[in-house]
């Protein structure tokens, strides 16, 4: 069964930096594209960055362009995301997923990791 596992998450101050990971199981992680999702308290689920598999290409929401960096190392099954500069509005549960060819994540939810950026 397939299981992802994010990490990395914590307490930061605005202007601060952290470096996400997720580590996939059960699956043919080389295969698939994946993505970083956010969700906010009272928000929906939102795509932040997503990179195509091997990790050719990456597409960032226009939120987070310029400030998060989205990478995969495939010998380790092993998607990482970068946050620098975090600012308030990007508190949030983040979470991974392997994407299908469109684009429309699949169900295997982890438990996420809590980013939270305050003062």
């Amino acid at each position: 069964q397939v299981q992802l596992v994010e990490s990395g998450g914590g307490l930061v101050q605005p202007g601060g930096s952290l470096r996400l990971s997720c580590t996939a199981s059960g699956l043919t992680f080389i295969r698939y594209p994946m993505g970083w999702y956010r969700q906010a308290p009272g928000k929906e689920r939102e795509l932040v960055a997503m990179i195509t598999s091997p990790g050719a290409r990456t597409n960032y929401a226009d939120s987070v362009k310029g400030r998060f960096t989205i990478s995969r190392d495939n010998d380790k099954s092993t998607l990482y995301l970068q946050m620098n500069n975090l600012k308030s509005d990007d508190t949030a549960v983040y979470y991974c997923n392997a994407l299908d060819g469109g684009g429309v994540p699949y169900d295997y939810w982890g438990q996420g990791t809590q980013v939270t950026v305050s003062s």
